[in-house]
């Protein structure tokens, strides 16, 4: 739908899963791009349907999930695009969406967050800061348990070098250690920085490995026991792409064999519905994400390595720009083709 306000054609979408700390870019920048937003703290649904009735797209985040029932209805509602404000799409059936000819964008940010957060959770990692920090809620100053390592003396593995896992390369690089690499392409302008490898040499020589990978078929649970095997006794690894990277039981029983001596995580499988929400009141039904967290050398955090204030504004203005260039030329950089 397009509104006349002032005699300027006015775009009108319905923004879903609005989170407060959103609301400010929202308005400043559909302002600036002559858009009217209409609300909602709710996920698309079909019991929320009725809320982008008149809009021409919707933006969401990663709580929706868009089947195909959903986008029929919402094709048959006037919308043409849907904006994710996230990087990952696989809430929503693309094919379903291609088929019905409604548009699908993702959201893009630097990789500096996500990077930096990275290497906060690989030092946490080394120097044992979880068990310091709960002995010191309890008054418990000692020594005996939290002696760490020191990262230059280390070898660290980095599967998957787009932009977040080149930025990780980077900011590893002013601490001395050992870089490898592994990628399915290789960029010749960091090759001064990390040494690329095949999968099994990184498993075999990386002191600590991080995964900086989109979640695929071929991707899905690769973190398993016959990888973990290949892998340094003592490895630390690190996640901070796709819970669904690991196979939590094989990891699991490697961190009680002591196979892996440290685990930090941002992202954890079925974390939808309990991550980014309060609570505190409700039983948790995710049994695993329970029993990782009672590990003194696991450090799982509620997917928050993207939460920056720049990461956020240019989450939304991904969605609108897309949704903008959508209705103007039928196209948007951030498009999944």
């Amino acid at each position: 739908m397009k509104i006349e306000t002032m005699g300027r054609t006015k775009i009108q979408i319905t923004a879903y899963e609005l989170r407060d700390d959103e609301r400010i870019f929202f308005e400043e920048q559909a302002k600036a791009l002559n858009i009217h937003v209409l609300y909602t703290s709710g996920v698309l649904s079909d019991s929320s349907l009725d809320l982008a009735e008149g809009s021409i797209a919707v933006t969401i985040l990663g709580h929706s999930l868009i089947d195909k029932g959903l986008l029929q209805k919402l094709h048959k509602m006037g919308v043409r695009s849907i904006a994710t404000r996230t990087i990952g799409y696989n809430h929503i059936d693309v094919s379903a969406a291609k088929s019905l000819g409604i548009k699908i964008s993702t959201a893009r940010y630097a990789p500096n967050g996500v990077a930096d957060y990275t290497v906060m959770l690989i030092l946490m990692s080394l120097r044992k800061y979880k068990q310091a920090m709960y002995r010191a809620n309890i008054n418990d100053y000692s020594l005996p348990g939290l002696r760490g390592k020191e990262l230059r003396n280390l070898t660290v593995g980095i599967i998957g070098t787009g932009s977040i896992g080149e930025q990780v390369i980077k900011n590893l690089s002013g601490f001395g250690c050992e870089i490898l690499a592994h990628s399915n392409s290789k960029k010749e302008h960091i090759e001064g920085l990390a040494s690329y490898v095949s999968l099994d040499e990184l498993y075999k020589k990386s002191d600590i490995i991080s995964f900086h990978i989109p979640l695929k078929e071929e991707t899905r649970r690769m973190v398993n026991a016959d990888a973990i095997e290949k892998m340094k006794d003592g490895v630390i690894l690190v996640n901070c792409a796709r819970g669904e990277l690991m196979n939590i039981p094989d990891v699991v029983k490697r961190i009680e064999m002591q196979k892996i001596g440290a685990l930090a995580l941002d992202v954890f499988e079925n974390e939808t519905g309990i991550y980014h929400l309060d609570r505190r009141n409700d039983i948790i039904s995710n049994r695993d994400m329970a029993y990782m967290r009672q590990f003194p050398n696991v450090i799982m955090t509620q997917h928050i390595a993207f939460y920056t204030d720049a990461a956020v504004s240019s989450m939304v203005n991904c969605a609108l720009q897309s949704i903008i260039s959508f209705v103007e030329t039928g196209a948007s950089r951030y498009e999944i083709i």
